[in-house]
């Protein structure tokens, strides 16, 4: 009688477990499915605002220049723009690229097709690099421009042209968080082809 309770209650599952029916995996796939395109349309924004923001830094600001300690110092007008400098082309270059990118697989995910999810992936791990190289050359030409470097008499330019490094700061935040989120959808599509298997 005990038994015949039990069977009753597990509903036939010897474990005890609630088998997982149809409905809740498709709501499962259905969400994976909305974070990955949500986390795809991230990505697109933040790339192209870090590239719009880069794009339009400009400074023009006017410099107090010694040229012989006896004579007062000339004024002399200087302009910083973010093409004069070649890793902030690469920088924004690369992030227009992230953005297309995100762009053309955020389509081809709303397509449904599953035959280029691994195509996705290796594109997405390639963007995840090409985003992680190019902060790595923003950052260095920023802490240069924020520092100086003694060493090869490098002065440090953001005490002049503040507006512009503090522009270039927040262009690299945002190219930031948009090359975390290709990580994360790197994660998520290696733990959909883990799980497939």
């Amino acid at each position: 009688m005990e038994s015949e309770h039990k069977a009753s209650n597990d509903g036939g599952n010897e474990s005890g477990r609630t088998p997982i029916n149809g409905r809740e995996k498709e709501s499962a796939t259905a969400y994976k499915s909305k974070l990955d395109l949500f986390f795809r349309v991230a990505a697109a924004v933040l790339s192209l605002t870090a590239a719009a923001v880069l794009g339009v830094d400009k400074e023009t600001t006017t410099v107090a220049v010694t040229l012989i300690p006896l004579l007062p110092a000339v004024d002399v007008q200087v302009i910083a723009k973010w093409h004069y400098l070649s890793a902030f082309v690469y920088f924004l270059v690369a992030n227009i690229i992230a953005c297309v990118y995100a762009t053309i697989s955020l389509l081809l995910r709303l397509s449904g097709k599953r035959a280029i999810a691994m195509m996705i992936l290796v594109f997405d791990v390639m963007i995840v690099a090409l985003l992680f190289s190019s902060i790595g050359a923003a950052l260095a030409i920023g802490i240069i421009g924020y520092k100086g470097n003694s060493h090869v008499r490098w002065q440090k330019v953001c005490n002049f042209v503040g507006r512009f490094c503090r522009q270039s700061a927040a262009a690299i935040g945002l190219s930031c968080v948009a090359s975390l989120i290709f990580f994360l959808l790197v994660l998520i599509g290696i733990l959909k082809l883990y799980k497939k298997r």
